[in-house]
């Protein structure tokens, strides 16, 4: 069975409707969720997940409210935190890893702490058994392949394209993948323009899928209430699962 990762933005549009939306998703085929923390300047994420993490931070989202709506999700959903590392931080990293594993936070995804810089962290994430989110893109070179998967944990985030998320480049992954599954037995999740025509592709040969834009369009569209929006993501989750599974 290959595994849906879901990203949404915390605390958009309120912290109520983020953890009745996670919990759906929980029920709904996803089997593990990034809660993704606003930021100001998300230099990964495409013009969709921006727009919304500028939207959380106009109407007050502080980083209390991720704790709280972890606090009400991570013991029933799978969790990761997914933000940028001046995020975390600002908010003392030391205390906030062991805070995180308390909450029931089982790892984070920092797109923009390189592996190098990482390492420093290592003692930190296993000594509270979390998982700190490997990355690997088009452009490493196969030693540097090698280096990057030697210790990842949990799952490997393999990029899909050199580029921003929701922009729905195509392009063959199977020698992409071929290098990294060369050097661990991680499993390794595609993601980068990941949708419902495109998972079914996109997840060959792979472990599973990461899909942020996509939910994130229907978290947008201000025609629909509250209820509908779930509705729709959950739809939407229940359809990219089995997408990745048939």
């Amino acid at each position: 069975m290959k595994n849906l990762v879901a990203y949404i933005t915390s605390g958009y549009p309120e912290k109520s409707f983020t953890i009745d939306l996670a919990l759906a998703l929980g029920e709904s085929g996803v089997d593990t969720l990034e809660l993704g923390v606003p930021f100001s300047d998300p230099v990964a994420d495409g013009p969709l997940i921006e727009k919304a993490n500028h939207k959380a931070l106009s109407l007050g989202f502080k980083f209390k409210d991720l704790l709280e709506i972890s606090k009400a999700v991570a013991p029933k959903v799978d969790t990761l935190w997914m933000g940028y590392f001046n995020s975390f931080y600002q908010q003392n990293i030391d205390k906030l890893i062991p805070h995180a594993k308390e909450l029931g936070i089982n790892g984070l995804i920092i797109p923009d702490l390189p592996h190098e810089e990482a390492l420093a962290y290592t003692d930190l994430f296993n000594t509270n058994n979390m998982s700190n989110i490997s990355f690997v893109a088009p452009t490493d070179s196969e030693e540097r392949i090698e280096t990057i998967v030697e210790n990842a944990k949990k799952f490997i985030y393999m990029v899909a394209y050199t580029g921003i998320t929701g922009s729905g480049v195509s392009e063959d992954l199977q020698p992409f993948l071929g290098s990294i599954k060369k050097y661990t037995k991680t499993p390794v999740y595609v993601g980068f323009g990941v949708n419902q025509k495109t998972a079914r592709d996109k997840v060959k040969g792979a472990d599973g899928v990461i899909v942020g834009s996509a939910f994130v369009d229907i978290l947008l569209k201000d025609t629909l209430n509250y209820k509908q929006k779930i509705e729709q993501c959950s739809q939407l989750a229940q359809i990219l699962k089995n997408e990745i599974n048939s």
